[in-house]
């Protein structure tokens, strides 16, 4: 296959997606839920195949957690895309209605950004969350998955393009690339593809960005933060944390760095790491945590390490540093921080508020696990990724980050001539 030769069919095919009724685009969602659900055994055996050549092949286990594709997958996927079918239609809203002169009336109208690019991690469900979010916000998906998950996504995408095609969308307005240098073609594919998402190590992500023109949306590390001030109720964050980094320790959105108000240290610390050890998730603390806890690290299974060792660990590891205050962890979370999600544990209102305005993130939380960062848990429906960037999209991404806008001028032969000689005048009037 070539990948520019299929894009640009994709391109001239994107216009008649982007024009497909919101009832074709929803009936199509729901015959994609019906025959994922009816086609479930294949798709498992498909799994299957992926998690034993993952144990020969000695994948690591954060990995492996994530390929897996089982019955609860398979429900949240469903529940997803049924999700997004109750949702509003994205398209065709209009964000601004203005008469500049009569008979002469400027609209702005959310349309599909295109043509979109998504390379993410080996998570079969991610392919599923994609493509649905694709269908429903009139874009087309050039999809590339980990090689890690080749015969769930194979069988995943064969399921959902056929079935949205017997619902009515054009062919071509979905395709799958399974090849590694496919991706350093699609690339070069610059005027053809609209946007690149990339979804996976911060090395990946900058590999990307480094080497295409193609507009690049997403994030790299997810270096995420909850900072335990000395106002915290300690029953409410111990909980909070050992969520926030074993629920789904591999994802994207689970804790990484702990910072702690050193007024509350003493009496926090020893505590936080039995709940940490209880739970198997190693302390990698500095000096000044460490020193907190008994000489025996065999007690509450910790390390020491200094700070600029902290990074996303993306398994049952968290690093912990002591600070000041709320001003040095919003310090501490801006600089060293991947601006993805951060999160403050405290009773003080006002310390709450500084944070939350503060820290420079694309989710800011108060008393609350840093894993409630997803498209599905905001009610978006799903996610086609996490963005970083502060221009377009941030945050979740969902329906309303895959659609743009275009302006609709309509007139009655008006020229520019009158209104620069002053024949004519602009009112604006908003309508």
């Amino acid at each position: 296959m070539i990948v520019k030769d299929e894009v640009r069919k994709m391109k001239s095919v994107a216009p008649l997606v982007a024009a497909t009724s919101n009832e074709t685009r929803c009936a199509a969602l729901k015959l994609v839920a019906e025959r994922l659900q009816e086609r479930q055994a294949e798709i498992f055996a498909e799994n299957k195949k992926d998690l034993d050549a993952a144990a020969e092949n000695g994948v690591a286990e954060q990995i492996v957690k994530r390929l897996k594709f089982n019955e609860g997958k398979l429900a949240d996927v469903v529940a997803g895309i049924n999700q997004l079918i109750q949702l509003e239609d994205p398209i065709g809203k209009v964000t601004l209605d203005r008469e500049l002169d009569e008979n002469l009336r400027l609209t702005r109208i959310a349309t599909p950004i295109g043509v979109i690019g998504v390379i993410f991690e080996a998570r079969p469900d991610a392919l599923v969350q994609i493509s649905s979010l694709c269908i429903r916000s009139g874009n087309c998906p050039v999809l590339k998955g980990g090689k890690e998950t080749t015969f769930t996504n194979r069988i995943l995408f064969e399921i959902i393009y056929s079935a949205v095609l017997e619902a009515g969308l054009p062919e071509g307005c979905m395709l799958q690339v399974e090849q590694h240098n496919e991706i350093d073609e699609l690339l070069t594919c610059d005027g053809l593809v609209d946007l690149l998402i990339p979804r996976g190590s911060n090395k990946f992500v900058q590999y990307i960005m480094n080497n295409t023109r193609i507009p690049v949306m997403g994030h790299a590390d997810g270096i995420c933060h909850i900072y335990v001030d000395k106002d915290a109720d300690f029953e409410k964050a111990i909980p909070i944390i050992i969520d926030a980094k074993i629920q789904y320790t591999a994802a994207c959105n689970a804790v990484e760095t702990l910072l702690i108000h050193r007024d509350i240290a003493g009496e926090f610390l020893p505590r936080l790491a039995e709940a940490l050890k209880e739970n198997g998730v190693k302390l990698r603390g500095t000096k000044e945590v460490t020193d907190l806890l008994s000489d025996d690290s065999n007690r509450y299974n910790y390390e020491t390490i200094d700070e600029s060792e902290f990074k996303e660990y993306l398994a049952l590891i968290v690093s912990a540093k002591l600070v000041d205050g709320v001003d040095e962890a919003i310090d501490h979370i801006n600089t060293r921080g991947s601006h993805h999600t951060d999160s403050i544990i405290t009773e003080n209102k006002e310390t709450a508020e500084r944070f939350l305005q503060l820290v420079d993130s694309a989710g800011v939380y108060l008393n609350c696990s840093t894993r409630f960062a997803d498209g599905f848990r905001y009610g978006f429906g799903a996610e086609v990724g996490i963005s970083t960037s502060k221009i377009h999209a941030r945050g979740p991404v969902g329906l309303e980050g895959l659609v743009t806008y275009k302006y609709r001028l309509c007139g009655n032969g008006q020229i520019v001539g009158d209104y620069a000689t002053g024949k004519k005048s602009f009112h604006f009037k908003d309508l």
